[in-house]
Protein backbone atom coordinates (compact mmCIF):
# COMPACT_ATOMS: atom_id res chain seq x y z
CA UNK A 1 0.00 0.00 0.00
CA UNK A 2 1.64 3.27 -1.01
CA UNK A 3 2.53 5.75 1.68
CA UNK A 4 1.31 9.31 1.48
CA UNK A 5 4.03 11.82 0.96
CA UNK A 6 4.10 14.06 4.03
CA UNK A 7 4.57 17.78 3.78
CA UNK A 8 8.23 18.68 4.35
CA UNK A 9 9.51 15.15 3.66
CA UNK A 10 11.87 14.63 0.75
CA UNK A 11 11.16 12.17 -2.06
CA UNK A 12 14.22 10.11 -1.05
CA UNK A 13 12.99 9.85 2.55
CA UNK A 14 9.52 8.89 1.35
CA UNK A 15 10.91 6.17 -0.93
CA UNK A 16 13.12 4.85 1.86
CA UNK A 17 10.14 4.75 4.24
CA UNK A 18 8.12 2.75 1.70
CA UNK A 19 10.98 0.32 1.23
CA UNK A 20 11.34 -0.20 4.99
CA UNK A 21 7.63 -1.00 5.31
CA UNK A 22 7.81 -3.52 2.45
CA UNK A 23 10.74 -5.24 4.14
CA UNK A 24 8.82 -5.45 7.42
CA UNK A 25 5.75 -6.96 5.80
CA UNK A 26 7.64 -9.48 3.70
CA UNK A 27 10.56 -11.76 4.32
CA UNK A 28 12.60 -12.99 1.33
CA UNK A 29 9.88 -11.78 -0.97
CA UNK A 30 7.16 -13.78 0.80
CA UNK A 31 4.47 -12.83 3.26
CA UNK A 32 5.09 -13.42 6.93
CA UNK A 33 5.20 -17.04 8.10
CA UNK A 34 1.90 -18.93 8.54
CA UNK A 35 0.40 -18.48 11.98
CA UNK A 36 -1.02 -21.29 14.10
CA UNK A 37 -4.49 -20.78 15.49
CA UNK A 38 -2.83 -20.10 18.80
CA UNK A 39 0.60 -18.59 18.19
CA UNK A 40 3.53 -21.02 18.43
CA UNK A 41 6.26 -18.63 19.53
CA UNK A 42 9.46 -20.08 20.92
CA UNK A 43 9.68 -17.87 23.99
CA UNK A 44 12.89 -16.76 25.63
CA UNK A 45 12.10 -16.16 29.29
CA UNK A 46 15.64 -15.46 30.42
CA UNK A 47 15.01 -11.75 30.94
CA UNK A 48 13.17 -10.59 34.04
CA UNK A 49 12.14 -7.08 35.02
CA UNK A 50 10.65 -6.49 38.46
CA UNK A 51 10.13 -10.21 38.73
CA UNK A 52 8.20 -10.39 35.46
CA UNK A 53 9.30 -12.82 32.80
CA UNK A 54 9.32 -11.01 29.50
CA UNK A 55 8.18 -13.12 26.56
CA UNK A 56 10.33 -12.21 23.57
CA UNK A 57 9.19 -13.93 20.42
CA UNK A 58 11.89 -15.35 18.17
CA UNK A 59 9.65 -15.07 15.14
CA UNK A 60 10.20 -12.37 12.54
CA UNK A 61 8.45 -9.08 13.30
CA UNK A 62 5.45 -8.10 11.32
CA UNK A 63 4.21 -4.60 10.57
CA UNK A 64 1.29 -3.50 8.43
CA UNK A 65 1.31 -1.72 5.15
CA UNK A 66 1.26 1.70 6.72
CA UNK A 67 3.48 4.49 7.90
CA UNK A 68 4.60 4.32 11.49
CA UNK A 69 5.22 7.75 12.91
CA UNK A 70 3.40 8.16 16.20
CA UNK A 71 3.75 4.90 18.11
CA UNK A 72 7.05 3.67 19.60
CA UNK A 73 8.59 0.78 17.65
CA UNK A 74 11.26 -1.62 18.82
CA UNK A 75 12.43 -4.67 16.84
CA UNK A 76 9.58 -4.13 14.39
CA UNK A 77 6.95 -4.28 17.15
CA UNK A 78 4.80 -1.43 18.37
CA UNK A 79 4.06 -0.55 21.97
CA UNK A 80 0.91 0.68 23.62
CA UNK A 81 1.02 4.16 25.12
CA UNK A 82 0.53 4.93 28.79
CA UNK A 83 -2.33 7.42 28.63
CA UNK A 84 -4.38 6.55 31.72
CA UNK A 85 -3.69 8.82 34.66
CA UNK A 86 -4.98 8.62 38.23
CA UNK A 87 -8.23 10.40 37.36
CA UNK A 88 -8.92 8.22 34.30
CA UNK A 89 -8.04 5.07 36.22
CA UNK A 90 -10.40 5.98 39.05
CA UNK A 91 -13.12 6.87 36.54
CA UNK A 92 -12.71 3.47 34.87
CA UNK A 93 -13.23 1.68 38.20
CA UNK A 94 -16.17 3.83 39.33
CA UNK A 95 -17.75 4.02 35.88
CA UNK A 96 -17.81 0.25 35.37
CA UNK A 97 -18.94 -0.58 38.92
CA UNK A 98 -21.90 1.80 38.86
CA UNK A 99 -24.07 0.60 36.00
CA UNK A 100 -27.85 0.38 35.92
CA UNK A 101 -28.40 -1.88 38.93
CA UNK A 102 -28.42 0.79 41.64
CA UNK A 103 -31.07 2.70 39.66
CA UNK A 104 -33.24 -0.21 38.55
CA UNK A 105 -33.29 -3.04 41.08
CA UNK A 106 -31.12 -2.73 44.21
CA UNK A 107 -33.58 -5.00 45.98
CA UNK A 108 -31.78 -8.34 46.09
CA UNK A 109 -29.93 -7.31 49.26
CA UNK A 110 -33.00 -6.21 51.21
CA UNK A 111 -34.92 -9.28 50.02
CA UNK A 112 -32.22 -11.53 51.44
CA UNK A 113 -31.66 -9.69 54.71
CA UNK A 114 -35.31 -8.90 55.46
CA UNK A 115 -34.52 -5.71 57.37
CA UNK A 116 -33.43 -2.15 56.60
CA UNK A 117 -30.50 -2.04 59.00
CA UNK A 118 -28.97 -5.37 58.00
CA UNK A 119 -29.33 -4.51 54.31
CA UNK A 120 -27.30 -1.32 54.83
CA UNK A 121 -24.67 -3.30 56.75
CA UNK A 122 -24.45 -5.83 53.90
CA UNK A 123 -23.99 -3.02 51.34
CA UNK A 124 -21.04 -1.68 53.34
CA UNK A 125 -19.62 -5.17 53.97
CA UNK A 126 -19.75 -5.95 50.23
CA UNK A 127 -17.83 -2.75 49.59
CA UNK A 128 -15.17 -3.81 52.11
CA UNK A 129 -14.89 -7.27 50.53
CA UNK A 130 -14.53 -5.70 47.08
CA UNK A 131 -11.85 -3.35 48.42
CA UNK A 132 -9.99 -6.33 49.92
CA UNK A 133 -10.08 -8.14 46.60
CA UNK A 134 -8.95 -5.06 44.70
CA UNK A 135 -6.05 -4.45 47.11
CA UNK A 136 -4.85 -8.01 46.51
CA UNK A 137 -5.07 -7.27 42.79
CA UNK A 138 -3.07 -4.09 43.40
CA UNK A 139 -0.20 -6.21 44.73
CA UNK A 140 -0.40 -8.50 41.71
CA UNK A 141 -0.70 -5.56 39.30
CA UNK A 142 2.43 -3.90 40.65
CA UNK A 143 4.34 -7.19 40.75
CA UNK A 144 3.20 -8.33 37.28
CA UNK A 145 2.68 -5.08 35.41
CA UNK A 146 0.99 -6.65 32.38
CA UNK A 147 -2.52 -6.04 31.12
CA UNK A 148 -5.07 -8.83 31.40
CA UNK A 149 -5.79 -8.88 35.15
CA UNK A 150 -6.64 -12.46 36.24
CA UNK A 151 -5.28 -13.87 33.00
CA UNK A 152 -1.78 -12.43 33.52
CA UNK A 153 -1.69 -13.39 37.21
CA UNK A 154 -2.93 -16.96 36.71
CA UNK A 155 -0.41 -17.40 33.89
CA UNK A 156 2.49 -16.27 36.09
CA UNK A 157 1.40 -18.30 39.13
CA UNK A 158 0.83 -21.35 36.91
CA UNK A 159 4.55 -21.55 36.14
CA UNK A 160 4.91 -23.28 39.51
CA UNK A 161 3.21 -26.37 38.05
CA UNK A 162 4.41 -28.81 35.38
CA UNK A 163 4.84 -27.20 31.95
CA UNK A 164 1.97 -29.06 30.26
CA UNK A 165 -0.59 -27.88 32.82
CA UNK A 166 0.87 -24.51 33.83
CA UNK A 167 -1.13 -22.32 31.38
CA UNK A 168 -4.44 -24.21 31.84
CA UNK A 169 -6.04 -21.94 34.51
CA UNK A 170 -5.19 -18.79 32.53
CA UNK A 171 -6.39 -20.37 29.27
CA UNK A 172 -9.72 -21.49 30.76
CA UNK A 173 -10.21 -18.03 32.25
CA UNK A 174 -9.67 -16.41 28.86
CA UNK A 175 -11.90 -19.04 27.21
CA UNK A 176 -14.87 -18.30 29.50
CA UNK A 177 -14.30 -14.56 29.76
CA UNK A 178 -13.67 -13.81 26.08
CA UNK A 179 -16.59 -15.85 24.76
CA UNK A 180 -19.16 -15.62 27.58
CA UNK A 181 -18.63 -13.37 30.60
CA UNK A 182 -17.19 -10.18 29.09
CA UNK A 183 -19.38 -10.01 25.96
CA UNK A 184 -22.47 -11.01 27.97
CA UNK A 185 -21.92 -8.18 30.44
CA UNK A 186 -21.25 -5.77 27.58
CA UNK A 187 -24.46 -6.88 25.88
CA UNK A 188 -26.56 -6.71 29.07
CA UNK A 189 -25.37 -3.18 29.84
CA UNK A 190 -26.16 -2.14 26.25
CA UNK A 191 -29.57 -3.81 26.57
CA UNK A 192 -30.29 -1.73 29.68
CA UNK A 193 -29.27 1.33 27.67
CA UNK A 194 -31.70 0.31 24.90
CA UNK A 195 -34.59 -0.21 27.32
CA UNK A 196 -34.21 3.20 28.96
CA UNK A 197 -33.40 5.05 25.74
CA UNK A 198 -36.60 3.77 24.09
CA UNK A 199 -38.88 3.93 27.15
CA UNK A 200 -39.72 7.70 26.97
CA UNK A 201 -41.16 7.20 23.47
CA UNK A 202 -43.51 4.43 24.65
CA UNK A 203 -44.84 5.99 27.86
CA UNK A 204 -47.30 3.59 29.45
CA UNK A 205 -46.71 0.93 26.79
CA UNK A 206 -44.18 -1.85 26.40
CA UNK A 207 -41.57 -1.04 23.77
CA UNK A 208 -41.04 -3.71 21.05
CA UNK A 209 -38.06 -5.90 21.82
CA UNK A 210 -36.63 -5.78 18.25
CA UNK A 211 -36.39 -1.98 18.54
CA UNK A 212 -34.74 -2.22 21.97
CA UNK A 213 -32.19 -4.68 20.63
CA UNK A 214 -31.54 -2.50 17.57
CA UNK A 215 -30.82 0.51 19.80
CA UNK A 216 -28.65 -1.73 22.00
CA UNK A 217 -26.61 -2.86 19.00
CA UNK A 218 -26.18 0.78 17.95
CA UNK A 219 -24.89 1.49 21.48
CA UNK A 220 -22.40 -1.40 21.23
CA UNK A 221 -21.14 -0.21 17.84
CA UNK A 222 -20.85 3.41 18.97
CA UNK A 223 -18.94 2.47 22.12
CA UNK A 224 -16.67 0.20 20.09
CA UNK A 225 -16.00 2.98 17.57
CA UNK A 226 -14.99 5.30 20.41
CA UNK A 227 -12.57 2.72 21.83
CA UNK A 228 -11.15 1.89 18.42
CA UNK A 229 -10.54 5.54 17.58
CA UNK A 230 -8.17 6.32 20.43
CA UNK A 231 -7.43 5.65 24.08
CA UNK A 232 -7.65 9.41 24.73
CA UNK A 233 -11.21 9.60 23.40
CA UNK A 234 -12.26 6.46 25.31
CA UNK A 235 -10.90 7.87 28.59
CA UNK A 236 -12.52 11.26 28.00
CA UNK A 237 -15.86 9.56 27.35
CA UNK A 238 -15.38 7.44 30.48
CA UNK A 239 -14.50 10.48 32.59
CA UNK A 240 -17.51 12.44 31.32
CA UNK A 241 -20.06 9.67 31.85
CA UNK A 242 -18.61 8.78 35.26
CA UNK A 243 -19.06 12.41 36.29
CA UNK A 244 -22.61 12.33 34.87
CA UNK A 245 -23.58 9.22 36.84
CA UNK A 246 -22.06 10.65 40.03
CA UNK A 247 -24.19 13.75 39.48
CA UNK A 248 -27.21 11.47 39.04
CA UNK A 249 -26.41 9.69 42.30
CA UNK A 250 -25.93 13.12 43.88
CA UNK A 251 -29.44 14.19 42.81
CA UNK A 252 -30.96 11.06 44.37
CA UNK A 253 -28.92 11.40 47.56
CA UNK A 254 -29.72 15.10 47.91
CA UNK A 255 -33.42 14.52 47.29
CA UNK A 256 -33.49 11.68 49.82
CA UNK A 257 -31.75 13.69 52.52
CA UNK A 258 -34.15 16.60 51.98
CA UNK A 259 -36.96 14.14 52.71
CA UNK A 260 -35.12 12.85 55.79
CA UNK A 261 -34.68 16.37 57.15
CA UNK A 262 -38.43 16.86 56.61
CA UNK A 263 -39.00 13.97 59.00
CA UNK A 264 -39.54 11.07 56.58
CA UNK A 265 -37.62 8.51 58.63
CA UNK A 266 -40.35 6.02 59.51
CA UNK A 267 -39.06 3.34 57.14
CA UNK A 268 -35.40 3.81 58.13
CA UNK A 269 -36.35 3.63 61.82
CA UNK A 270 -37.60 0.07 61.33
CA UNK A 271 -33.97 -0.96 61.92
CA UNK A 272 -33.50 -4.71 62.34
CA UNK A 273 -37.22 -5.48 62.27
CA UNK A 274 -38.01 -8.67 60.30
CA UNK A 275 -34.33 -9.60 59.97
CA UNK A 276 -33.90 -12.94 58.18
CA UNK A 277 -32.83 -15.84 60.38
CA UNK A 278 -31.83 -18.17 57.54
CA UNK A 279 -28.04 -17.98 56.91
CA UNK A 280 -28.50 -19.05 53.29
CA UNK A 281 -30.86 -16.12 52.69
CA UNK A 282 -28.32 -13.67 54.11
CA UNK A 283 -25.61 -15.31 52.02
CA UNK A 284 -27.78 -14.73 48.94
CA UNK A 285 -27.98 -11.05 49.92
CA UNK A 286 -24.18 -10.92 49.95
CA UNK A 287 -24.12 -12.60 46.55
CA UNK A 288 -26.41 -9.94 45.08
CA UNK A 289 -24.50 -7.14 46.79
CA UNK A 290 -21.12 -8.32 45.53
CA UNK A 291 -22.54 -8.63 42.02
CA UNK A 292 -23.48 -4.93 42.21
CA UNK A 293 -19.84 -4.16 43.05
CA UNK A 294 -18.50 -6.19 40.14
CA UNK A 295 -15.95 -4.21 38.13
CA UNK A 296 -13.51 -3.46 40.98
CA UNK A 297 -10.79 -5.31 39.05
CA UNK A 298 -11.23 -3.56 35.70
CA UNK A 299 -8.24 -1.21 35.92
CA UNK A 300 -5.95 -4.27 36.14
CA UNK A 301 -6.97 -5.17 32.59
CA UNK A 302 -5.19 -2.05 31.31
CA UNK A 303 -2.12 -1.90 33.55
CA UNK A 304 0.22 -1.43 30.57
CA UNK A 305 -1.66 1.75 29.62
CA UNK A 306 -1.63 3.23 33.13
CA UNK A 307 0.91 5.92 33.89
CA UNK A 308 3.16 5.01 36.83
CA UNK A 309 1.12 1.89 37.72
CA UNK A 310 3.20 1.22 40.84
CA UNK A 311 1.64 4.32 42.37
CA UNK A 312 -1.58 4.99 40.43
CA UNK A 313 -3.01 1.46 40.52
CA UNK A 314 -3.28 1.22 44.34
CA UNK A 315 -4.33 4.87 44.59
CA UNK A 316 -7.11 4.53 42.01
CA UNK A 317 -8.43 1.46 43.85
CA UNK A 318 -8.32 3.21 47.23
CA UNK A 319 -10.18 6.20 45.79
CA UNK A 320 -12.68 4.44 43.54
CA UNK A 321 -14.09 1.59 45.62
CA UNK A 322 -14.76 3.57 48.83
CA UNK A 323 -16.45 6.22 46.64
CA UNK A 324 -18.74 3.57 45.12
CA UNK A 325 -19.46 2.12 48.59
CA UNK A 326 -20.51 5.57 49.87
CA UNK A 327 -22.68 6.10 46.77
CA UNK A 328 -24.44 2.76 47.24
CA UNK A 329 -25.03 3.33 50.96
CA UNK A 330 -26.39 6.87 50.58
CA UNK A 331 -28.52 5.96 47.55
CA UNK A 332 -30.20 3.13 49.45
CA UNK A 333 -30.80 5.44 52.42
CA UNK A 334 -32.40 7.91 50.03
CA UNK A 335 -34.69 5.22 48.60
CA UNK A 336 -35.73 4.11 52.09
CA UNK A 337 -36.54 7.68 53.07
CA UNK A 338 -39.63 7.58 50.83
CA UNK A 339 -40.27 3.87 50.18
CA UNK A 340 -41.08 1.01 52.47
CA UNK A 341 -39.38 -2.36 52.09
CA UNK A 342 -42.52 -3.72 50.49
CA UNK A 343 -42.73 -0.88 47.95
CA UNK A 344 -39.04 -1.23 47.10
CA UNK A 345 -39.36 -4.99 46.59
CA UNK A 346 -42.46 -4.59 44.41
CA UNK A 347 -40.87 -1.96 42.13
CA UNK A 348 -39.27 -3.01 38.85
CA UNK A 349 -37.49 0.35 38.57
CA UNK A 350 -36.69 1.62 42.05
CA UNK A 351 -35.19 4.94 40.97
CA UNK A 352 -38.24 5.68 38.81
CA UNK A 353 -40.56 4.97 41.74
CA UNK A 354 -38.43 7.21 43.95
CA UNK A 355 -38.46 9.94 41.29
CA UNK A 356 -42.24 9.88 41.06
CA UNK A 357 -42.43 10.43 44.85
CA UNK A 358 -39.73 13.10 45.17
CA UNK A 359 -39.12 14.82 41.84
CA UNK A 360 -42.65 15.05 40.47
CA UNK A 361 -42.56 16.13 36.83
CA UNK A 362 -38.77 16.14 36.96
CA UNK A 363 -38.92 12.34 37.32
CA UNK A 364 -38.26 12.29 33.58
CA UNK A 365 -34.62 12.81 34.58
CA UNK A 366 -34.38 9.25 35.91
CA UNK A 367 -34.41 7.47 32.49
CA UNK A 368 -31.83 10.02 31.33
CA UNK A 369 -29.66 9.23 34.36
CA UNK A 370 -29.89 5.49 33.70
CA UNK A 371 -29.12 5.95 29.99
CA UNK A 372 -26.01 8.01 30.78
CA UNK A 373 -24.90 5.53 33.44
CA UNK A 374 -25.31 2.48 31.21
CA UNK A 375 -23.50 4.11 28.29
CA UNK A 376 -20.52 4.90 30.53
CA UNK A 377 -20.53 1.37 31.95
CA UNK A 378 -20.69 -0.06 28.41
CA UNK A 379 -17.68 2.05 27.43
CA UNK A 380 -15.66 0.71 30.35
CA UNK A 381 -16.78 -2.86 29.65
CA UNK A 382 -15.67 -2.61 26.01
CA UNK A 383 -12.34 -1.05 27.03
CA UNK A 384 -11.44 -3.82 29.47
CA UNK A 385 -12.88 -6.69 27.40
CA UNK A 386 -10.70 -5.76 24.45
CA UNK A 387 -7.59 -5.71 26.65
CA UNK A 388 -8.24 -9.26 27.83
CA UNK A 389 -8.44 -10.54 24.24
CA UNK A 390 -5.25 -8.60 23.47
CA UNK A 391 -3.36 -10.09 26.44
CA UNK A 392 -4.47 -13.67 25.73
CA UNK A 393 -3.57 -13.44 22.04
CA UNK A 394 -0.12 -12.03 22.81
CA UNK A 395 0.65 -15.10 24.92
CA UNK A 396 -0.52 -17.48 22.17
CA UNK A 397 -3.90 -18.45 23.68
CA UNK A 398 -5.84 -16.81 20.85
CA UNK A 399 -4.87 -16.17 17.21
CA UNK A 400 -1.89 -13.82 17.28
CA UNK A 401 -3.55 -11.23 15.05
CA UNK A 402 -5.80 -10.26 17.99
CA UNK A 403 -2.72 -9.01 19.85
CA UNK A 404 -1.89 -6.49 17.11
CA UNK A 405 -2.39 -2.78 17.75
CA UNK A 406 -2.98 0.17 15.45
CA UNK A 407 0.32 1.75 14.40
CA UNK A 408 -0.94 5.32 14.82
CA UNK A 409 -3.64 5.18 17.48
CA UNK A 410 -2.06 2.47 19.69
CA UNK A 411 -5.45 0.81 20.20
CA UNK A 412 -5.91 -3.00 20.11
CA UNK A 413 -8.19 -2.76 17.10
CA UNK A 414 -8.65 -6.48 16.21
CA UNK A 415 -9.39 -7.47 19.83
CA UNK A 416 -11.95 -4.67 20.23
CA UNK A 417 -13.69 -5.74 17.00
CA UNK A 418 -13.83 -9.36 18.21
CA UNK A 419 -15.34 -8.26 21.53
CA UNK A 420 -17.93 -6.19 19.67
CA UNK A 421 -18.93 -9.01 17.32
CA UNK A 422 -19.35 -11.54 20.15
CA UNK A 423 -21.38 -9.03 22.21
CA UNK A 424 -23.73 -8.39 19.27
CA UNK A 425 -24.14 -12.14 18.80
CA UNK A 426 -25.14 -12.36 22.46
CA UNK A 427 -28.10 -10.12 21.64
CA UNK A 428 -29.67 -12.86 19.52
CA UNK A 429 -30.66 -15.26 22.35
CA UNK A 430 -33.91 -14.56 24.13
CA UNK A 431 -32.56 -14.24 27.68
CA UNK A 432 -28.98 -13.12 28.25
CA UNK A 433 -29.61 -12.55 31.95
CA UNK A 434 -30.08 -16.27 32.67
CA UNK A 435 -26.80 -16.97 30.88
CA UNK A 436 -25.01 -14.58 33.24
CA UNK A 437 -26.72 -16.14 36.26
CA UNK A 438 -25.41 -19.58 35.41
CA UNK A 439 -21.86 -18.37 34.69
CA UNK A 440 -21.59 -15.92 37.60
CA UNK A 441 -20.21 -18.66 39.82
CA UNK A 442 -17.38 -19.01 37.28
CA UNK A 443 -16.38 -15.39 37.90
CA UNK A 444 -15.94 -16.11 41.60
CA UNK A 445 -14.12 -19.34 40.77
CA UNK A 446 -11.44 -17.31 38.99
CA UNK A 447 -11.46 -14.56 41.63
CA UNK A 448 -10.64 -17.26 44.17
CA UNK A 449 -7.94 -18.72 41.94
CA UNK A 450 -6.40 -15.26 41.61
CA UNK A 451 -6.36 -14.87 45.41
CA UNK A 452 -4.55 -18.20 45.46
CA UNK A 453 -2.07 -16.71 42.99
CA UNK A 454 -1.18 -14.02 45.52
CA UNK A 455 -0.23 -16.71 48.04
CA UNK A 456 1.59 -18.86 45.47
CA UNK A 457 3.70 -15.94 44.23
CA UNK A 458 4.51 -14.99 47.82
CA UNK A 459 6.02 -18.46 48.15
CA UNK A 460 7.68 -18.80 44.72
CA UNK A 461 8.90 -15.18 44.47
CA UNK A 462 9.48 -14.06 48.03
CA UNK A 463 12.22 -11.59 47.10
CA UNK A 464 10.60 -10.03 44.02
CA UNK A 465 10.08 -6.28 44.39
CA UNK A 466 6.51 -5.49 45.46
CA UNK A 467 5.82 -1.75 45.30
CA UNK A 468 2.56 -2.48 47.11
CA UNK A 469 2.11 -5.42 49.48
CA UNK A 470 -1.24 -6.36 50.96
CA UNK A 471 -1.51 -8.06 54.39
CA UNK A 472 -1.61 -11.84 53.90
CA UNK A 473 -4.92 -12.21 55.73
CA UNK A 474 -6.75 -10.17 53.07
CA UNK A 475 -6.33 -12.56 50.10
CA UNK A 476 -7.10 -15.46 52.45
CA UNK A 477 -10.42 -13.84 53.47
CA UNK A 478 -11.40 -13.18 49.86
CA UNK A 479 -10.35 -16.73 48.89
CA UNK A 480 -12.66 -18.23 51.54
CA UNK A 481 -15.54 -15.97 50.44
CA UNK A 482 -14.92 -16.91 46.80
CA UNK A 483 -15.05 -20.63 47.56
CA UNK A 484 -18.33 -20.14 49.37
CA UNK A 485 -19.86 -18.09 46.56
CA UNK A 486 -18.92 -20.78 44.05
CA UNK A 487 -20.30 -23.68 46.09
CA UNK A 488 -23.32 -22.04 47.77
CA UNK A 489 -25.59 -21.53 44.74
CA UNK A 490 -24.91 -25.05 43.51
CA UNK A 491 -25.70 -26.62 46.89
CA UNK A 492 -28.65 -24.39 47.83
CA UNK A 493 -30.35 -24.50 44.43
CA UNK A 494 -28.82 -27.24 42.27
CA UNK A 495 -29.82 -26.95 38.62
CA UNK A 496 -28.74 -28.76 35.49
CA UNK A 497 -27.65 -25.45 33.98
CA UNK A 498 -24.73 -25.27 36.43
CA UNK A 499 -23.56 -28.61 35.08
CA UNK A 500 -23.79 -27.32 31.50
CA UNK A 501 -21.85 -24.19 32.46
CA UNK A 502 -19.13 -26.34 34.04
CA UNK A 503 -18.97 -28.48 30.92
CA UNK A 504 -18.51 -25.35 28.80
CA UNK A 505 -15.62 -24.21 30.99
CA UNK A 506 -13.90 -27.59 30.68
CA UNK A 507 -14.60 -27.74 26.95
CA UNK A 508 -11.88 -25.13 26.54
CA UNK A 509 -9.42 -28.02 26.94
CA UNK A 510 -10.58 -29.31 23.54
CA UNK A 511 -8.84 -26.27 22.03
CA UNK A 512 -6.00 -26.06 24.55
CA UNK A 513 -4.56 -29.51 23.88
CA UNK A 514 -4.06 -29.32 20.09
CA UNK A 515 -3.49 -25.59 19.60
CA UNK A 516 -1.55 -24.61 22.71
CA UNK A 517 0.01 -27.79 24.05
CA UNK A 518 0.94 -29.27 20.65
CA UNK A 519 1.08 -26.02 18.62
CA UNK A 520 -1.05 -27.30 15.72
CA UNK A 521 -0.99 -24.78 12.86
CA UNK A 522 -3.87 -23.67 10.69
CA UNK A 523 -2.31 -22.34 7.51
CA UNK A 524 -5.35 -20.53 6.13
CA UNK A 525 -4.83 -17.90 8.85
CA UNK A 526 -1.85 -16.55 6.87
CA UNK A 527 -3.89 -14.64 4.24
CA UNK A 528 -6.42 -13.68 6.93
CA UNK A 529 -3.65 -12.17 9.08
CA UNK A 530 -2.14 -10.32 6.11
CA UNK A 531 -5.55 -8.93 5.17
CA UNK A 532 -6.28 -7.79 8.73
CA UNK A 533 -2.88 -6.11 8.99
CA UNK A 534 -3.27 -4.11 5.79
CA UNK A 535 -6.98 -3.38 6.23
CA UNK A 536 -6.74 -2.21 9.84
CA UNK A 537 -3.14 -0.89 9.78
CA UNK A 538 -2.10 -2.97 12.80
CA UNK A 539 1.20 -4.54 13.81
CA UNK A 540 2.50 -6.94 16.49
CA UNK A 541 2.85 -5.41 19.93
CA UNK A 542 5.58 -5.71 22.51
CA UNK A 543 5.32 -5.66 26.30
CA UNK A 544 7.09 -2.65 27.79
CA UNK A 545 7.60 -2.71 31.58
CA UNK A 546 7.06 0.55 33.46
CA UNK A 547 10.08 2.78 33.75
Amino acid sequence: MPLRKKRGVSQAESDRSQQEMKELVTSNGNAHHPLPLFSNHDYDTSLEVNGNKLYNSTSEPVSPCSSVDSVPIEDGRVKVKRKLGLLSGTALIVGTMIGSGIFISPKGVIAGTGSVALSLIVWVACGVISLFGALAYAELGTLISKSGAEYAYLLEAGKTFPKWIAPVPAFLFSWVSVFVLKPCLFAVIALSFGIYAVEPFYHGCEAPMPLIKLVSVVCICLVSAVNCHSVNLATKVQNFFTLAKLMAVGVIVLGGFVMIFKGHTEYINEGFEDTAKDPSSIALAFYDGLWAYDGWNNLNYATEELKNPYVNLPRAIMLGIPLVTICYLLTNLSYLAVMSKETLLASNAVAATWGAEVLGKAALLIPIFVTLSTFGAANGSCFTGGRLVYAAAREGHLPEVFSYIHVKKATPLPSLILTTIVAIMMMIPGDIFSLIDFFSFAAWLFYGATMGSVLILRYTKPDAPRPYRVPTVIPIIVLVISVYLVVAPIIQQPRIEFFYASLFILSGLVFYVPFVLYNVKIKFLEPFTTFIQCALEVAPSKYAPPE
